[in-house]
Formats: C-alpha cells, structure tokens, sequence
C-alpha cells in the first residue's frame, strides 16, 4: 500500500487530467457524488472536447447511489448525467453502469453485483472516492454494517448516517480494493476533522472513521485536498 496526499488550489483540475490519464486506451473508472467531484467531471469533460479523445471503450462505473429515481435531484447518476454525459452528448458518449437504486437498497445491490461478476469484477483503473464530514466514504456510514461487509461486493444501505437520510447502494471494501489506484477527493474546512482522522500522522484504522480504513485496503491512495481541507494535517 502506498497512500500519498496532495494540497492543490484546484483538487478538481487535477482530478479531472487523472480521469482522462485513466480513460485513455479505454479504462474502467469508478465515478462518485459531491460538489468537488462534480467540478473534476466538469473538467474531464472540457479536456476530453479539447483534445477529443475517443471514449468507445471507456467504461464508467458508479460507487454509490442513493435509492430514489435516476432524475431526482438526490441521485448521483443525475449529476453525473449533467456534469459529464450531457457535455459530450454530440461524442461518443462512454458506457456508464448505472446503479438502479430506485429498486432498493437490497435489490438495487444485488443487480448491481450480478453485473459486476458477469464477465469477472474488473480491476479498475481508477476509483474516485468523496469523504464526509463524519469520515464516510462511498456510502459507507461509521457504525454501519455495510463498513464491516466481506463477502459482497455491493451492499445495500438502509439507513444512511448523513443527509440525505434516504437508503443507499454502495460499493463495499473488498470490491474499493480491487482498484488499481483510489483518489479520494476532499475540499474545504468542514471536512478538515475527518481528513485528519482519516489520513493524519495519529490516524489508525477505525471503523468509526471508515475513511481510515482505506490505507490498509488498497494497492495505491492519493488524497487530493484543498488548503482549508487540509489544515488540521
């Protein structure tokens, strides 16, 4: 394992240029919701219209989803939609695997892993993780069973830890570890505590901070902070 942390002015920038690193040749990338992945989708996609690469053989997978319809402004799959498909609607819009979490968080989790074990869970190139202010990752909320999952590879999540209290999908640790390399995308001074915890010099594996379980459960982790998100290091 090795875990690397950056303080950038534009976390998202740098983001962006490691999706289209990633997407290059045709990739598999795992995309997540939140304002400051949002910006690096925005970002991708500006780049990949700058030097028109080919997404044919890209696939992009989802993390996480909340379960409620796919336009419900809750719903990653509707950022993502707007952020990165829509701005490159007149290209060759790149396969997105989307998460049905209008079904429930059960039945939502199990479609989600019969498509992932179809052909072999890939081993994907690039697996893009947000982090809370209560140190979660993915969906996946301190004191949760979802944290302590080992034999799924996709959970459902009936009840959340954070807003919105809706029911989740989630990606669990055994499949975030099949990634070649992991990004978690940390901005501002609300999240400064649990980047700490998370990633600090005292930082330990705890379940109660489930973003502190990363380091010791996948092959390469990069942090990607602004200054104010990294104040407490």
């Amino acid at each position: 394992m090795t875990l690397e942390i950056e303080v950038l002015d534009h976390p998202a920038r740098a983001c962006g240029a490691m999706m289209v690193g990633a997407a290059i040749g045709g990739g598999d990338v795992v995309l997540t919701g939140g304002s400051t992945p949002k910006a690096a989708y925005a970002e991708f996609a500006e780049a990949v219209r700058i030097v028109g690469l080919d997404l044919a053989d890209t696939t992009f997978w989802m993390g996480d989803e909340r379960c409620v319809p796919a336009d419900d402004p809750r719903a990653n799959y509707r950022m993502i939609k707007e952020s990165l498909l829509e701005p490159l609607s007149d290209l060759t819009v790149p396969c997105l695997k989307r998460i049905k979490g209008e079904l429930g968080p059960d039945a939502g989790a199990e479609e989600y892993e019969r498509e992932l074990v179809a052909d072999g869970p890939p081993e994907f190139d690039l697996l893009l993780l947000g982090l809370g202010s209560d140190g979660h990752t993915a969906s996946l909320f301190p004191d949760k069973p979802a944290v302590g999952e080992c034999e799924k590879l996709v959970a459902g999540v009936p009840e959340a830890g954070l807003e919105p209290f809706v029911p989740r999908v989630t990606f669990t640790f055994p499949l975030i570890a099949k990634a070649k390399r992991v990004v978690v995308l940390a901005t501002g001074e609300s999240k400064a505590e649990a980047v700490a915890k998370a990633f600090g010099p005292a930082a330990k594996p705890d379940p109660h901070v489930p973003s502190s379980l990363l380091p010791g459960k996948v092959k390469q982790l990069l942090v990607l902070l602004d200054r104010p998100a990294a104040e407490r290091l």
